[in-house]
């Protein structure tokens, strides 16, 4: 395999990676709008398309297994294939997470919710604003912009803080609300991992760029 054409694969895998990162945004985004609106049909979309995010993983593996095959690559190129594994990895168990959140949906979709769900979306929207920052930051090697993202983990944890201490006031006052609290709590704390995983991705793209393993995740 000539230089050319592995920057042409490792351009193609890139893309892949794009392609994979706006398919769980997705996830994400259905599944919490499937949730607010109580769509079963919705959720079901969502729990179907999960192999979509899987077999993109498999490919994706594939071709990096046959980079390194294919010829000896330089240190650099072997940051870059390990890289590449590592983030399809973190992008496939966001995925997971929306699934979860779409079961959670079917379960919740003919009770009458305790109150309007506001902080849930906007959680949600933060996440999927730093799984595409992440992605940028990956393909630019840009790890500035990586370290900015893992602070927008903090509101995610801020968000996240204020349902769970609401949530455990409902609980604390009408027992016959535990069940369906404790439903919502998976969803944020679904939420909340998936933007761990999207720290991860930062993690990786400083890797990629210096050669050092850093902890974003404290």
């Amino acid at each position: 395999m000539t230089r050319t054409t592995f920057d042409m694969g490792l351009k193609q895998l890139h893309n892949e990676i794009i392609k994979m990162g706006s398919i769980v945004e997705k996830q994400i985004h259905h599944s919490v709008e499937s949730l607010v609106n109580q769509n079963i049909e919705e959720a079901d979309k969502v729990i179907g398309d999960d192999d979509l995010v899987d077999n993109l993983q498999k490919e994706i593996e594939d071709k990096c297994i046959k980079f390194i095959a294919m010829e000896q690559p330089l240190a650099i190129d072997l940051r870059n294939i390990f890289t590449a594994t590592k983030i399809v990895t973190d992008l496939e168990r966001m995925a997971d997470h929306a699934v979860d959140i779409a079961k959670i949906t079917k379960r919740l979709a003919k009770e009458n919710y305790m109150k309007e769900l506001i902080h849930i979306p906007e959680m949600a929207t933060i996440v999927k604003k730093m799984i595409k920052e992440s992605i940028d930051a990956y393909i630019t090697n840009d790890v500035d912009k990586a370290y900015d993202i893992c602070k927008k983990d903090d509101e995610v944890d801020t968000i996240y803080r204020q349902i769970f201490e609401e949530l455990i006031v409902f609980m604390r006052d009408k027992h016959s609300h535990v069940e369906q609290a404790s439903q919502l709590l998976f969803v944020c704390k679904y939420l909340e991992r998936i933007a761990d995983h999207v720290t991860n991705i930062c993690e990786w793209t400083i890797y990629l760029v210096t050669g050092k393993f850093v902890d974003l995740n404290d």
